[in-house]
């Protein structure tokens, strides 16, 4: 009988009222949601049967379900997040930027080690959140090689799971990561995981402000993945074409519009 895919979900700052977010660019707002939205998608994964875990638990493929991953390390982590998975009995990779700690709108390292605490698995997200396909080799190793250290040095905790920064890397990313002993690596393409999938290649679908419930079931089921892949392709082509940094400026424009 085939193992059962797991689909990992991709979250990043919540908006809560009156509380200013960490970034206000375009590129940065279309990924945070409210605190309303993640309530209700956390029901809906609770009301529909889904196991929903960390990335660790998710990846034994015991059963169907979600991974739920939350990328930069804002305080909202904390705050926000951490209280409704509790609730419901969920857990979660939260996949922190290690040079973002203790800057405003983000965890201080206190706030790190009592989400460990909870019992919340933390993963990387490097170490200043730079493109690493962008880097030369001395870069790539302060990103993903220095960020792990410093992580575990606050958690006491190894850490075993990376995710990139806009989902931009190369193959020397992955080598670098697997030289450090990361376990896995997450990019930003939406597909799911099984148990063929490259632990150095996971698919994440990243969630965005204003989807609807009745798609985002969908999305937690792999029903309209084949679409988000097709957007995600033409982006990848455009990123290669012009560069990350000429990509981000015209991403810039037409969101801003």
């Amino acid at each position: 009988m085939p193992h059962p895919a797991s689909f990992f979900l991709m979250y990043h700052e919540l908006a809560l009222p009156n509380r200013r977010l960490c970034q206000s660019q375009p590129g940065y707002v279309r990924y945070v949601i409210s605190i309303e939205e993640f309530r209700a998608q956390m029901s809906a994964i609770h009301d529909s049967g889904l196991r929903a875990s960390n990335v660790s638990d998710a990846l034994t493929f015991s059963e169907p379900g979600v991974a739920i991953t939350v990328d930069d390390g804002c305080e909202t982590d904390l705050v926000a997040i951490a209280p409704i998975l509790q609730q419901l009995g969920f857990g979660a990779t939260f996949y922190v930027t290690a040079g973002f700690l203790g800057k405003p709108g983000y965890m201080a390292p206190s706030q790190l080690q009592e989400l460990s605490r909870l019992g919340f698995e933390v993963g990387c997200h490097s170490m200043t959140h730079a493109y690493l396909s962008d880097l030369d080799d001395a870069s790539l190793q302060r990103e993903i090689v220095e960020s792990k250290r410093v992580l575990e040095e606050i958690i006491a905790r190894p850490i075993e799971h990376f995710s990139c920064p806009g989902g931009r890397h190369d193959s020397r990313t992955i080598q670098v990561a697997r030289s450090a002993g990361y376990r896995t690596l997450a990019t930003s393409s939406p597909r799911p995981n099984s148990p063929s999938s490259d632990l150095f290649s996971l698919g994440r679908v990243a969630i965005t402000r204003g989807l609807n419930n009745a798609a985002f079931e969908k999305l937690c089921r792999g029903k309209t993945l084949w679409r988000l892949g097709l957007g995600v392709g033409l982006r990848d082509g455009a990123k290669r074409l012009l560069g990350n940094a000429a990509y981000d400026r015209m991403r810039a424009i037409i969101l801003g519009r």
